[in-house]
């Protein structure tokens, strides 16, 4: 399974006007869940109601919606571009259908950073976290990549090493956990992922992270289709392959990082996301990667409202509702239409 022929990564005639045509109405729908996000808790808000909390400080809603269902709308919407935008360039990277932050143990690098970091140091919430969150997704993005082939990974060797890096890290995440009763307390919640601690503060020191992952992400679109020509022929139109693999690094490392240091990790976005997006935009990774920013908070936010409503008066973590649904639709996706065909 590898990704499409470099031939393919050129615009076909007539798709720009339709691509423009879905990214609207892509926004459409991220507004919309946005909105739902926001109406929809443990006491559904009428629109009218959410307006008002929204504006009017002395609304009787003011309080529900900006200090707890704003940040946690807010925190999802980075959240979820993170993880969509930091699949899609992995997969462009690697050339492999199966690159994911989950599944290739980026997320579980950064987890066991954080359980180390709980275990060992009196640490709490983001600020203290989003450190060794950093050290270990680049720590295992580049081991991974390493022990994979470099560049010549193949599909197999990646998800053979992140799997296999993938259960020793949360092996070791479990175990530090029943090892220590602090570490457990601090991380019981956060192991499964979830949107509920979202707060003000956390947003504001998630943002940074995310808006420089996302400017990386974007500017290495170009270099990376020319990339898909071979390093060779990218050479050739002026990309330096080098460079572009450190970026796309760089760029995993600040959005896993991030995103799992603030709602623990998620799985199945970053995968499911860039499969789905293709079959609309082909491989161009300029169209590619603005609807995975879009639409991967879509499916994020999506789930979250789902858990809420499903596990009313209390709530499904949002990353138990990713997993439960992810698996079955990647694997309808599979069967239905191969990726090698894209």
């Amino acid at each position: 399974m590898v990704l499409p022929a470099p031939a393919a990564v050129r615009p076909r005639r007539g798709r720009p006007g339709l691509r423009a045509t879905g990214l609207v109405a892509s926004l459409l729908l991220l507004a919309t869940v946005l909105v739902l996000s926001i109406a929809v808790g443990a006491s559904a808000l009428p629109l009218h109601d959410v307006w008002q909390g929204l504006v009017q400080a002395d609304s009787p809603a003011y309080a529900v919606v900006h200090r707890m269902r704003l940040p946690r709308t807010l925190l999802g919407l980075l959240a979820g571009t993170a993880l969509g935008l930091a699949g899609a360039v992995m997969q462009a990277l690697t050339r492999n259908p199966l690159a994911d932050p989950g599944l290739l143990g980026i997320n579980a690098g950064a987890s066991a950073a954080v359980a180390t970091a709980a275990a060992l140091l009196p640490l709490t919430g983001f600020g203290g976290y989003i450190w060794f969150a950093l050290a270990g997704a680049a720590a295992v993005t580049a081991l991974v990549y390493t022990v994979g082939g470099g560049r010549g990974a193949t599909p197999a060797r990646l998800a053979l090493a992140g799997a296999a890096l993938n259960a020793t890290l949360y092996s070791y995440v479990n175990a530090m956990m029943l090892l220590s009763s602090a570490s457990l307390e601090r991380m019981r919640f956060w192991t499964v992922g979830s949107l509920a601690s979202a707060d003000g503060a956390t947003v504001l020191r998630v943002l940074p992270f995310v808006a420089a992952g996302v400017v990386i992400a974007l500017a290495v679109a170009r270099p990376l289709n020319a990339l898909a020509l071979g390093d060779d022929a990218a050479r050739s139109l002026g990309a330096r392959p080098a460079a572009i693999r450190v970026a796309v690094i760089v760029a995993v490392t600040l959005l896993c990082g991030a995103a799992t240091a603030a709602c623990g990790p998620i799985v199945f976005v970053g995968l499911l996301v860039p499969h789905l997006v293709r079959a609309l935009t082909g491989p161009d990774l300029r169209w590619l990667l603005p609807y995975c920013a879009v639409l991967a908070p879509v499916l994020l936010l999506g789930a979250d409202v789902l858990g809420r409503l499903l596990g009313r008066p209390g709530e499904l973590q949002v990353g138990i509702v990713t997993a439960v649904l992810g698996g079955p639709l990647f694997l309808y996706l599979v069967v239905r239409r191969p990726v090698a065909r894209k």
